[in-house]
């Protein structure tokens, strides 16, 4: 017999009837999967090893109490999404969760910039082979020798391009296949980080004292030390995002309503203390800190693993780093493709009736799946003649991820100083919800994003370089990238916006009626 806090069909219990859509994905994702695929979006070993240098050579090792401070703002941006990942478990989360929260306009806004960032994001991440691979072996440097630029910015994109076509590959064949990748793939990692902490806390050299002083760093420069720590926290508000993909893959998780909350939760939790973890040992067992290595790309964290471990060790651990990269860019490719489809089916995108087909056999978005890996070349391809802009790119796609957190959390916000949120269904039915802290919580997501989003955004030569319009480009970059979408928007898409009939859960209704 059901009572009111139990659902008693499946769609009441998956949150699509909200949206009006009806299921047509793989429900196929159990707990440790969707926990799988928030943790390798954050990815503690692609963005630890990968962003080390800058954080450390900008602002030394006091850089890492922006560990603890990006931890405690995006915990409370998560905990906002836990709650609506309680209410609204569906694809493309942060697009559709903006939208309902908001109003169309809000949600589009929030899906575009999710969805341009997320494509950059995958171009960026795979990069990060070049860090690792030529390391372990010379033949993956398989363009000149890595001694020059050109050389190895083009071997970067030929490795990153490998990559972004087998993302492509195993997200158009199935999605249980991702999935299974996707956790055993965390399952090493998690294993790896681990012992790296591990064996690096028992190879320190130096004590936590070493966290409590500047070591001259900011010293002669505008704003001080503060200024440097600020630009250094950058390397770690680059790390901590992309823990709302375990909601994002809800439709295709089962008990999403229960699940994805806790996956959130999970996936932050242990990137904060796996991460922290390995960055805090490095500093203190690194051989030298002063020596310039550190603060290199050449260099940074992989050369302190490379030191400390004994013979094979370190390479072992180089192997778990390009695994993590691999898993941490089909996870971003996931998102992507989720994000995508989710605009398309409301066809809020070009071509949305064509990006929006499932495959009836595979039950996956396969056209999106294809668009999201060529956009990604085609923008790896720009680094290899304009790295600075690459570079501004990435950045700034970070920027617009948050950009789109913030078009979450303040319509949110707003909708509990009127008493509309959360909803009364989460308590009654057991669902996550932060009952009186909300309120608190939320409105610190919110200042914070706004706090992260400017310091991220605001204008550094050292950041960003030269000409001015790198070195404003957050704005300037942001700005073109908005305003082409809602050009669009306002001209065409705006009039066309709604469930297409392939998806409503409403033309099912009536086509079984028929019968």
């Amino acid at each position: 017999m059901a009572t009111e806090s139990t659902p008693t069909t499946a769609s009441e219990a998956d949150g699509l009837e909200d949206f009006g859509y009806k299921q047509s994905l793989d429900r196929s994702i159990g707990k440790f999967a969707s926990f799988a695929a928030g943790v390798s979006y954050i990815s503690i070993l692609t963005g630890t090893f990968q962003l080390f240098y800058f954080g450390f050579g900008t602002a030394g090792p006091a850089y890492l109490w922006s560990w603890p401070i990006v931890f405690v703002g995006q915990l409370c941006v998560a905990l906002c999404f836990m709650e609506l990942a309680a209410k609204y478990p569906v694809a493309g989360s942060v697009y559709n969760w903006a939208k309902r929260l908001g109003t169309q306009l809000v949600g589009w806004s929030a899906g575009w910039l999710m969805l341009t960032a997320s494509i950059v994001t995958l171009a960026a991440v795979v990069l990060a082979l070049q860090l690792n691979l030529p390391r372990l072996w010379s033949g993956f440097q398989i363009y000149g020798d890595g001694s020059t630029a050109t050389s190895y910015a083009v071997n970067a994109v030929i490795l990153g391009s490998i990559l972004v076509a087998i993302t492509t590959a195993i997200n158009a064949w199935s999605v249980r296949l991702m999935a299974m990748i996707n956790s055993v793939g965390v399952f090493v990692e998690l294993i790896a980080a681990v012992l790296i902490a591990v064996i690096l806390a028992c190879n320190v050299t130096r004590g936590p004292q070493v966290f409590f002083s500047t070591h001259g760093y900011g010293a002669g420069e505008s704003g001080g030390y503060l200024g440097a720590f600020l630009v250094a926290s950058l390397a770690s508000g680059y790390v901590m995002y992309g823990f709302d993909t375990a909601s994002s893959l809800g439709e295709e998780t089962v008990e999403p309503r229960r699940t994805a909350p806790k996956a959130i939760l999970r996936a932050i939790l242990a990137s904060f203390v796996i991460g922290g973890a390995i960055l805090v040992f490095a500093i203190m067992a690194a051989p030298d800190l002063d020596d310039p290595k550190l603060g290199q790309p050449d260099g940074s964290l992989q050369y302190i693993v490379e030191s400390v471990m004994w013979g094979p060790l370190g390479k072992i651990f180089l192997v778990a780093i390009v695994i993590a990269v691999v898993v941490c860019s089909l996870a971003v490719h996931t998102a992507g493709i989720r994000l995508m489809f989710a605009m398309a089916r409301d066809n809020a995108l070009p071509f949305g009736s064509h990006l929006a087909k499932v495959d009836p056999k595979r039950q996956t978005p396969v056209i999106p799946a294809f668009v999201i890996g060529i956009l990604a070349i085609l923008i790896l391809v720009i680094n290899i003649g304009q790295p600075k802009i690459f570079t501004v790119l990435t950045s700034i796609a970070i920027i617009m991820i948050y950009l789109a957190y913030l078009l979450v959390t303040m319509p949110m916000l707003l909708k509990r100083f009127r008493g509309e949120w959360p909803s009364k269904d989460l308590a009654e039915g057991g669902y996550f919800t932060m009952g009186r802290w909300g309120l608190a919580v939320n409105l610190l997501a919110v200042v914070w994003g706004i706090g992260m989003a400017l310091n991220l955004a605001w204008p550094r030569s050292a950041v960003y370089g030269t000409p001015w319009f790198n070195t404003w480009g957050a704005f300037v970059y942001i700005g073109i990238i908005l305003g082409l979408g809602l050009l669009w928007y306002f001209t065409v898409g705006r009039r066309n916006i709604g469930v297409l009939a392939s998806h409503s859960s409403t033309n099912d209704i009536a086509t079984e009626a028929a019968q």
